[in-house]
């Protein structure tokens, strides 16, 4: 029999476009003479669907969708999707995450997802019921098991632990499966593709039978789906991997298809760079931004985000803003302009000396033996409403610059440097935004060399580094990741070699600047915990050993 998996990337609430590009691959299955045309899960409703599912209408537009879906089948064709089903019991919710086996022109079985995850960014209990029958479709002479993302992942362990009782793959191979199919929305993070190699190649060879796996692709909202939908083989032996950050299209023949030689693993950062592109695309593309625009400072993680926005969205659509204080160096001032003209974008130039004075008059401040605080952040305030005035008068989206690192630490203005419609580089951490910008510059010559040399600076005082109110990011980095990430307290961190006051100091920072980041731009997620959805602390707690 031979597969079709389309690997698409689906808009939340799209029904029509999302319809449109589910008929357009079973056209080419068709066309390419497969059997069965697989498609993600969700694909009509689009992943995560978080609170859309409150509204009656929209589940209704889905099921139109599901129905005019299934009308392209035949006898001899059938198709795999996912979409919103009804719950007709009376008892739950009222909804299942559900597969649909589609063939003879109907919906003719429906596989409701039995494994709901609620860990980090999922919160599927919140709208779906669990399944809880099991039955393979006949097609072709073929037993087809159907599971929905989730279901498989019950034989891995998670940091030592397993999360599911249940095995829905033993359940239908019990029921006399010989294939499984799972379609999934399963996010980018770094690491989930081997993760994933080792999930699927583990489930085929427990269970000896040949596991089809198609994912969604593209970026909604803080997630980016990055693909790579495989098909293995009943001895754990992958025979086809797709294709990472864009959409793909395969068919592949269980019985004919010899396993892949060798699998392609791009360096970490590679990967990193590709998610943040493609979310970035997604985000504009989605909300309707054709542009954006950028304050360039003349420091690392600005000249990031900009070289990342022009191969996003092009040269054309982006736009800089230099806006010097007093307190900017000549440095960072020329290093903006050349990065500008490196990346073929305009750059405004808007010096926002007389705000400041106007504020400190305003605001009796004495700024002629020390810079307080609030001097330092009512420049970051000025130049964050300097941005988003430009985005009010050209419906630019204003593209935030600050890294994990200061999220964690609060070392970042509210209103300030915060301003923006999406934090691209919210969750790396500063060292790991010096190996992307290495990265970038490897391919094409575009920061300029006088970046990388001076230490980090926010400029708002004379003199000021990143190092007088922070530890060294070479230090504080892995911390962080210990903290955030990993969930060890600060005995643990400590005994790991680090000393206990930066310890200390450190946790003390990331407890107390929830206010900060519940306040800030969506991010996207590139590591296993990023600040935002899939991380949800109260702002007001206390915890003392």
């Amino acid at each position: 029999m031979k597969i079709a998996l389309c690997q698409i990337n689906t808009t939340l609430a799209d029904f029509k476009g999302n319809q449109a590009k589910i008929l357009k691959g079973i056209s080419r299955a068709k066309q390419e003479g497969a059997s069965l045309a697989v498609f993600p899960e969700l694909a009509v409703f689009g992943y995560p669907p978080r609170d859309l599912l409150d509204k009656p209408y929209l589940i209704d537009a889905n099921l139109e969708a599901a129905e005019n879906i299934a009308r392209e089948t035949t006898k001899n064709f059938a198709v795999v999707f996912g979409f919103v089903s009804k719950n007709e019991t009376g008892v739950g919710r009222g909804l299942f995450n559900a597969a649909a086996f589609a063939a003879d022109g109907r919906i003719r079985y429906v596989q409701p997802k039995t494994l709901l995850p609620t860990y980090d960014v999922f919160d599927e209990a919140r709208h779906f019921d669990m399944g809880a029958i099991h039955l393979p479709q006949p097609f072709q002479g073929h037993a087809i098991g159907l599971t929905v993302c989730e279901d498989i992942w019950s034989v891995l362990d998670f940091y030592g632990k397993r999360y599911y009782q249940f095995d829905p793959v033993a359940s239908l191979k019990e029921a006399k499966a010989d294939c499984i199919i799972n379609i999934s929305a399963s996010p980018f993070h770094l690491g989930k593709r081997n993760m994933r190699r080792e999930l699927l190649c583990k489930t085929a060879l427990k269970n000896s039978l040949p596991v089809v796996f198609c994912n969604l692709v593209g970026g909604n909202d803080e997630l980016v789906f990055d693909g790579q939908s495989m098909v293995v083989d009943r001895e754990g032996k992958i025979l086809f991997e797709g294709r990472r950050f864009e959409e793909d299209f395969a068919v592949v023949d269980l019985n004919k298809t010899a396993p892949l030689k060798k699998l392609s693993s791009p360096p970490d950062i590679e990967e990193v760079h590709r998610a943040l592109i493609l979310g970035l695309q997604d985000y504009a593309r989605k909300c309707h931004f054709k542009k954006a625009v950028i304050g360039l400072s003349g420091g690392i993680d600005s000249s990031v985000v900009a070289s990342l926005a022009v191969e996003a969205l092009g040269p054309k659509n982006v736009t800089g803003v230099s806006m010097p204080s007093p307190y900017s160096s000549k440095g960072s001032v020329a290093d903006a302009k050349s990065l500008a003209k490196n990346l073929k974008i305009p750059l405004q130039s808007i010096p926002i000396d007389d705000v400041y004075r106007s504020y400190l008059k305003t605001l009796k401040m004495d700024v002629r033996k020390k810079i307080p605080l609030a001097a330092e952040n009512v420049q970051a305030r000025i130049r964050g409403n300097i941005l988003m005035a430009i985005s009010n008068q050209t419906g630019a989206l204003v593209l935030s610059t600050g890294n994990k690192s200061e999220m964690a630490c609060g070392y970042c203005t509210l209103y300030g440097d915060l301003t923006g419609g999406l934090a691209l580089l919210s969750d790396l951490p500063k060292t790991q935004v010096y190996e992307l910008a290495h990265f970038i510059n490897r391919k094409r010559k575009q920061i300029p060399e006088a970046v990388f040399n001076k230490p980090p600076s926010a400029e708002l005082r004379p003199n000021q580094k990143d190092e007088d109110s922070l530890p060294s990011y070479a230090v504080l980095d892995p911390i962080l990741k210990y903290y955030v990430e990993e969930h060890l307290d600060t005995k643990a961190i400590i005994a790991k070699g680090f000393p206990q006051k930066t310890v200390e100091k450190i946790v003390w920072m990331v407890n107390h600047n929830e206010y900060k980041r519940r306040q800030s731009p969506p991010g996207i997620k590139v590591t296993s915990k990023a600040f935002g959805m899939g991380r949800r602390f109260p702002i007001a707690w206390e915890y003392r050993r």
